[in-house]
């Protein structure tokens, strides 16, 4: 099964976890059925190894029952309504001036005991993340060696569904990059990785989202004013999107002509998590006669997903 799924593009160590604690229960309690049964898969759902993260089990062992199924071997294959789905984050756009501040917070950032040249590398992360449109691990996973700074190009090659792709950065991303890398040349010139961690890793997924929560409580947080709408470091890649289609619109560009070079770009797997944005700009703008909405609906009759 994780051969075929490698083979389709999937993360190998996707689902891996979860089914390595499966082997381990029917090797506890000596099952011996030669099949996925019914009886044996809610039994594994039933346990506590399961229960603490049930609807990723519950995906888990559903994908395993198709993939068994599919290559004609008796299997149960488990509901997809059975666990609930996580909820859906609603993409929240920054305002300019939300943005401005946000960046202004960001530059302030102190290094930590933790990561101590998180001043350094905050900065042109989170820059490189909005400009380019990266997922977050593209960002912090990023590796030296896959930056041009000749051309601008950089290869992102750790993405979901292993699909690499070149993003190219804007002459300001580009100069602002290649000072950064003379300071990375002290701190972390050992490191493969161009935003590295303390120990010469990549950075943690945790530690990027503190320093960006920190950033964002700052900017927003003023004596009097609790106000504090929770956001994503993915908002910045939304915001991205957003910002590419509002200066299509006024450059008078036919989106629908215009959204698989956006799809190309932001590493998409269809075009209807492109397409998503378009319902997402704000009403004055829709009505704008560069979105063919009959085509659109065509793609995507329903919207209820947000794109990663």
């Amino acid at each position: 099964m994780f051969e075929f799924r490698t083979a389709c593009g999937f993360k190998p160590e996707t689902y891996q976890s979860q089914l390595l604690r499966f082997d381990r229960l029917c090797v506890m309690q000596n099952h011996s059925v030669p099949e996925l049964t019914q009886d044996l898969v809610l039994d594994w759902l039933d346990s506590p190894a399961a229960l603490n993260n049930l609807s990723g089990n519950a995906m888990a062992i559903r994908q395993f029952g198709k993939y068994l199924a599919a290559i004609g071997e008796d299997a149960y294959v488990l509901p997809d309504k059975f666990a609930p789905h996580k909820s859906r984050h609603t993409p929240y756009i920054f305002t300019d001036g939300e943005l401005t501040a946000l960046f202004a917070e960001i530059d302030k950032l102190p290094p930590t005991d933790e990561e101590p040249f998180l001043n350094k590398i905050a900065p042109v992360l989170f820059r490189l993340i909005y400009t380019c449109g990266l997922r977050p691990n593209e960002g912090r996973e990023l590796l030296r060696e896959n930056v041009n700074f000749k051309t601008g190009e950089i290869l992102i090659a750790h993405t979901k569904r292993n699909k690499e792709r070149i993003v190219v950065m804007s002459d300001d991303m580009l100069s602002f990059a290649k000072t950064y890398n003379l300071h990375r040349g002290i701190f972390g010139s050992d490191s493969q990785y161009f935003f590295p961690a303390k120990d010469g890793g990549a950075l943690t997924n945790s530690r990027v989202y503190a320093a960006f929560n920190r950033a964002w409580s700052n900017a927003t947080r003023t004596p009097g004013n609790s106000r504090y709408h929770p956001v994503r470091i993915y908002d910045l890649r939304h915001r991205f999107a957003s910002a590419c289609l509002n200066r299509w619109l006024d450059e008078g560009e036919n989106l629908t002509a215009m959204m698989p070079y956006l799809r190309t770009y932001m590493g998409h797997c269809n075009l209807s998590e492109t397409a998503y944005y378009i319902h997402i700009l704000p009403e004055n703008l829709v009505k704008s006669p560069g979105i063919d909405w009959d085509a659109l609906n065509s793609i995507l009759p329903e919207v209820s997903v947000c794109p990663d």
